[in-house]
């Protein structure tokens, strides 16, 4: 009997997904793919390990036996490949990132320049992602990793089945429009129109905790999280914002003013990496090349 790993995972991917069209969007292949494994492996097995005949994709019994041995072959594979890549000093394989847009200018691009001089067989596969879909997939087993952001004052967060690995902290900045009077306390600001994510993003909550801790009430104008954008309606007079350094990257100066307000704090950036995969060789390549592009 040949169970080739590679039918095994499209299996495992079909049990996450509950759907042959999910699981091929997983793997990156087609749903034609998925479905040749398919029924391979059921050629193989003698019985069918998937019952299509509902809405979803449930697997039979002799799929579950299957599928929880899944897990075990991909560690084996795992290991196999940190000793060739202790072999040969090189990583290898490619690593499905999902981040959002600063990450990706200004860290992700940067961190694989790194790898393609320090590690040119590991190929990073980008997707512009973010918050609980990202989340999602990358515990659905359709990421590899994914970056995340959130208030430095709230401490390192804590995901069940995922590992966290810190990347840095991005100090925040308060952003005004080059002719507004000069800023030296938030008192100046506290009668001024602000531009600022929806209370649930994070420049939101830190513009809340801002006003909390200085003591005056947010007027917010505009609900706006690209950067670019909120750059531009600063830069046309229509309120401050709060930015991180990473976001400032490449802005014109001339066009708005970037201040030294004490107390703003910065944004943690870490690196969210589906339980037994950071320690495989690609993976921890990527890592350590974005450590040492992150501020």
């Amino acid at each position: 009997m040949d169970l080739e790993p590679r039918r095994l995972s499209v299996l495992a991917a079909i049990a996450r997904r509950g759907t042959l069209a999910g699981a091929a969007a997983a793997l990156h292949v087609t749903p034609s793919a998925v479905s040749q494994a398919l029924a391979q492996l059921e050629h193989t097995v003698g019985r069918p390990p998937v019952d299509r005949s509902g809405r979803r994709a449930v697997l039979t019994a002799a799929g579950r036996m299957l599928e929880a041995r899944v897990e075990a072959i991909e560690r084996e594979l795992a290991e196999a490949e940190r000793e060739l890549a202790a072999m040969s000093g090189r990583a290898a394989g490619r690593v499905r990132v999902a981040a959002f847009s600063t990450v990706i200018r200004h860290l992700l691009i940067p961190a694989m320049a790194r790898l393609a001089v320090d590690h040119p067989d590991v190929v990073c596969s980008i997707t512009e992602l973010e918050g609980a879909s990202a989340l999602r997939e990358l515990r659905l087993g359709g990421l590899d990793l994914t970056i995340t952001e959130r208030d430095a004052s709230l401490g390192l967060e804590s995901r069940r089945r995922v590992s966290v690995v810190p990347l840095g902290e991005d100090p925040y900045r308060v952003v005004v429009p080059v002719d507004w009077p000069p800023v030296h306390g938030y008192g100046d600001l506290a009668d001024r129109p602000w531009i600022a994510g929806p209370p649930s993003s994070t420049t939101g909550q830190v513009l809340e905790r801002l006003g909390r801790e200085r003591g005056f009430t947010p007027r917010r104008v505009h609900a706006c999280v690209d950067y670019p954008a909120v750059f531009a309606l600063v830069a046309a007079g229509q309120g401050a914002t709060i930015a991180p350094d990473l976001a400032l990257r490449g802005v014109d100066r001339t066009q708005v003013r970037v201040t030294d307000l004490p107390g703003a704090g910065a944004r943690r950036l870490d690196a969210l990496v589906t339980a037994g995969r950071a320690e495989l060789p690609a993976v921890e390549a990527l890592l350590a090349a974005l450590r040492a592009v992150s501020p």
